[in-house]
């Protein structure tokens, strides 16, 4: 089984998206998603520098638009469909946005929609309070979580391979940085304010609004919700759990678990890629990877799907 993975905001970097554009029928289709997102991205994703990408209301929609891109690059019109029946799809925060779409779930324009009000949401819900996120990196996995806990943070991504963020106001960011847990470094993150914890309930509250709009399907093969690392049970629960993400931790940890428990022997992260694999290595240990950057990562990506279908169990057995 292989597992296609989608990264989250702070994956971009300036002119990504330059070499995909090169590709046939790519700038119709950035042309069509910036429509729907109301940000050029084709503009963002090539020239502009990486303060400007940073900005929430960019970042999201310009990481969803390129998985997307990648995604239909490597995968061709159908996505993942009944016809990759040894795949997996699971995305990092907003990446679980792309992963639905790639999984049919939601179709690109219902896609691109969520994530352009997600992003102004969470923009706003940040505008509120000054918050932010610090990466902790080593220690005890447990110190770490409790040391969070007494500084009245919220571990709002725990990574797994040694790595958790905490999130909550500046000043309680400031004091645990001055006392970390043993062992372990505090790494401010850039990024403007605390994503997945309560300070974003009113990101969650727009979502809800938008819910009847969406008509979500359910997923066409595996896909795994950053809450648990569980499989998505239907189009319904998925989208309801897309919206109660953004106030809620993410469970990497738990996700690449229930990969290895599922026998995923390759993964393959979209561009922007380069952060899940790394992880992966670290945590998978023997599962091949591909970070597919730009197209000339496209065939050695074909090639591991290959080989990683050829050896999966034949249905029924």
């Amino acid at each position: 089984m292989f597992a296609i993975l989608c990264p989250g905001q702070g994956a971009q970097s300036p002119g990504f998206l330059a070499p995909w554009l090169e590709l046939p029928g790519v700038a119709e289709q950035l042309a069509a998603l910036s429509e729907v997102a109301g940000v050029d991205l084709a503009a963002h994703g090539t020239s502009s520098d990486a303060e400007t990408i940073k900005d929430t209301a960019i970042a999201q929609p310009l990481i969803v638009a390129a998985g997307l891109i990648a995604g239909r690059a490597l995968l061709g019109d159908q996505l993942l469909s009944s016809a990759n029946p040894h795949a997996l799809a699971a995305g990092h925060s907003v990446g679980e946005i792309t992963a639905s779409a790639l999984t049919g779930l939601l179709n690109e324009t219902a896609a691109m929609t969520f994530v352009r009000e997600r992003a102004n949401g969470m923009a706003k819900a940040a505008a509120v309070t000054p918050t932010g996120m610090s990466a902790v990196l080593g220690g005890d996995p447990v110190e770490v979580l409790a040391a969070i806990a007494a500084a009245g943070l919220t571990p709002a991504n725990v990574n797994g391979a040694g790595q958790t963020v905490a999130a909550g106001t500046l000043e309680q960011l400031a004091a645990f940085a001055e006392n970390p847990p043993a062992k372990a470094r505090v790494i401010p993150l850039k990024v403007a304010g605390a994503f997945h914890t309560e300070h974003m309930a009113s990101a969650v509250t727009a979502l809800e609004s938008l819910k009847p709009t969406l008509n979500p399907s359910d997923p066409a093969v595996t896909l795994l919700s950053n809450y648990d690392g569980a499989e998505v049970s239907s189009g319904a629960a998925g989208l309801e759990s897309l919206i109660a993400q953004v106030s809620r931790p993410v469970r990497w940890d738990l996700c690449m678990e229930t990969m290895l428990s599922r026998g995923v022997s390759a993964v393959i992260e979209l561009a922007p890629a380069g952060t899940l694999v790394g992880l992966a290595k670290r945590a998978m240990p023997g599962v091949s990877s591909v970070a597919v950057k730009t197209p000339a990562d496209l065939e050695a990506a074909r090639e591991l799907i290959a080989s990683a279908a050829s050896a999966a169990p034949a249905e029924g057995k």
